[in-house]
């Protein structure tokens, strides 16, 4: 049933992204040929797990598989391809992150465990696993 529905899905998208990894064990396949199949010719699969074994049936590590019109990126390390746009990135959203949470009557960081941003974001707290994530 969930793969009809991830099937589905896959034949409605342009672009699919998929990062899914397991520490110390392949990547989970996620991306069936069925379901690139069903995707229309012009969309673009991009396999970010790739390196651990990869998410998208067909992906090839450091490859683009072109497959009856689709293409399915299998970069290694895309971050690096694009390494300065990635820095740039990078670079803006921690400067967000510190001036969401930067008091300037105080200056200093005003960390409030209950916001909802810093609970995706801390790991850890006083010795503790606070991220349910984590846990």
């Amino acid at each position: 049933m969930q793969q009809e529905g991830m099937k589905k899905i896959c034949s409605q998208s342009d672009v699919i992204i998929t990062t899914a990894q397991v520490f110390g064990r392949p990547a989970p396949r996620i991306i069936t040929q069925d379901m690139v199949d069903a995707m229309q010719p012009g969309s673009v699969i991009v396999d970010m797990a790739v390196a651990t074994g990869g998410n998208v049936e067909g992906s090839k590590n450091d490859e683009y598989v072109f497959h009856n019109g689709i293409t399915i990126i299998g970069m290694s390390n895309l971050p690096g391809e694009v390494a300065r746009d990635a820095s740039q990135v990078f670079g803006n959203n921690l400067f967000n992150m510190i001036e969401e949470f930067w008091d300037k009557e105080n200056k200093s960081l005003n960390f409030d465990l209950e916001d909802e941003i810093l609970k995706g974001c801390v790991i850890t707290h006083q010795g503790e696993v606070v991220n349910e994530a984590i846990k």
